[in-house]
């Protein structure tokens, strides 16, 4: 399993020369499969230049699109997806009960002139909604299991938990860390779904001494997700989801600092912050 993050950021893309190391694209993230199937999860601005790079490949795109929610953040990219332009295209919706709903507003909201220039059935591309992980809340892709886990956000979004082979791999975006969350979405529950993974990409959008100030947005500080991956007896935590008004300077802060913490608990994990371009092989 390839991952390769295209876009890191949280809210609102964040472009600029305080941004680099970091990335400034909002959600996506791409995860190639032993079989050779890709997955690609959200499509914030990220999969602009993702569809890009898979154009430049020169073979036909066939991917599954797996969505977490609809906010702007994690769907404003994909009508500057390049692939969904070309009939060679396949790409199947999943994941988020409202996922394909989501993508079809950028291009019909019946309000007024809309929001881009052309409709969703204009676009050349064969797209297909499997609705089995709204279902079922499994689904398998070959031969990797994808477990879906409700995520306490507003208006409500999808957590994701991979498992090829040996290797496990969770990734939950835009999600609050509280006891105060309702039942299945409390700490205990992220806990046992994130049990022994090798990899956890969780939302750190905030600090501890920021959280406050922001509850109900739906989102966690960096020590609650560290905690989560502590408790959890992950492998490797990676911070995602950057405030956009967070520089590089500032996230690397929290990285070193959120280490440290974890060194301090004698736990096995490392962390770092996830960086827009990263590759990882798990």
């Amino acid at each position: 399993m390839k991952l390769t993050f295209w876009g890191t950021r949280g809210s609102i893309a964040a472009p600029g020369r305080e941004t680099i190391v970091y990335g400034g694209n909002t959600c996506c993230l791409e995860i190639d499969l032993e079989s050779g199937s890709k997955i690609i999860v959200d499509a914030g601005t990220g999969i602009r230049p993702l569809g890009d790079h898979l154009i430049d490949q020169g073979d036909p795109v066939n991917v599954h699109l797996l969505m977490t929610h609809v906010h702007w953040d994690h769907i404003q990219g994909f009508p500057f997806f390049d692939p969904a332009f070309k009939p060679t295209t396949n790409i199947t919706v999943c994941g988020f009960p409202a996922g394909m709903k989501g993508l079809r507003a950028i291009f019909d909201n019946n309000l007024g002139d809309g929001f881009f220039p052309i409709q969703f059935d204009e676009l050349s591309a064969e797209i297909t909604h499997l609705k089995t992980l709204e279902k079922e809340r499994s689904l398998f892709i070959d031969n990797c299991r994808i477990e879906a886990i409700p995520l306490n956000h507003p208006q409500g979004a999808f957590g994701y938990r991979f498992e090829e082979g040996h290797r496990h791999l969770v990734f939950i975006t835009d999600n609050e860390l509280t006891e105060t969350a309702r039942a299945g979405c409390r700490p205990e529950d992220y806990v046992r779904f994130c049990k022994d993974a090798d990899i956890l990409i969780h939302d750190a959008q905030f600090t501890e001494d920021e959280i406050d100030r922001h509850r109900g947005w739906g989102h966690s500080d960096c020590a609650s997700a560290l905690n989560l991956g502590i408790a959890a007896g992950v492998r490797r935590l990676i911070l995602f989801h950057h405030n956009p008004s967070r520089t590089d300077t500032e996230i690397e802060d929290i990285e070193a600092r959120c280490s440290e913490w974890a060194r301090k608990a004698k736990a096995s994990l490392t962390v770092e912050a996830a960086r827009e371009g990263s590759e990882l092989i798990l």
